[in-house]
């Protein structure tokens, strides 16, 4: 696998992982530059109390610029208000948004607990990269979650 072939795990609060899933958010923010080139798989990982991998989408495009850019170029695809985007982006100098394309959701999440059974699985607080090693714990924490990667990746991840 090449970097052009990573997955990001994207952590998400459940209501913007079921919102992202249902593509009625198309656009997740960030308070850092990413830098993921278009066609990146993103993982989502839905934080407490739901705590599991609840399917995947794809990067269509990410905006780097000021908060106020950020918004101005997608404020109805965030899923939030501005009050909310203000709160979120508070002292921030710079923000990102990723337009995700493809929502995929999981037949059956992949719960945290089942995740660290397969090895030493720790959520990001925010993003990070999946590359071989990642991606075989998550097949062999859940055979259909690792069944839609190898579709979407090209096979990179063992049976």
């Amino acid at each position: 696998m090449n970097d052009l072939d990573r997955a990001m795990l994207l952590s998400v609060h459940p209501r913007f992982a079921t919102a992202i899933l249902a593509g009625s958010k198309t656009v997740e923010v960030r308070r850092q530059r990413v830098a993921a080139p278009p066609g990146t798989t993103v993982v989502l990982y839905a934080t407490a109390p739901t705590m599991a991998l609840v399917g995947l989408a794809r990067i269509a495009a990410v905006k780097v610029g000021s908060p106020r850019e950020v918004w101005s170029a997608h404020r109805s695809q965030t899923g939030i208000s501005r009050r909310e985007f203000d709160e979120y982006m508070s002292g921030a100098t710079q923000a990102s948004g990723l337009t995700l394309e493809e929502p995929q959701p999981f037949e059956e999440p992949v719960p945290l607990s089942a995740l660290r059974a397969a090895g030493t699985f720790h959520p990001p607080q925010s993003y990070r990269y999946l590359k071989d090693e990642g991606l075989r714990q998550v097949a062999e924490a859940s055979p259909s979650a690792g069944t839609v990667l190898r579709g979407i990746l090209g096979d990179p991840v063992p049976a």
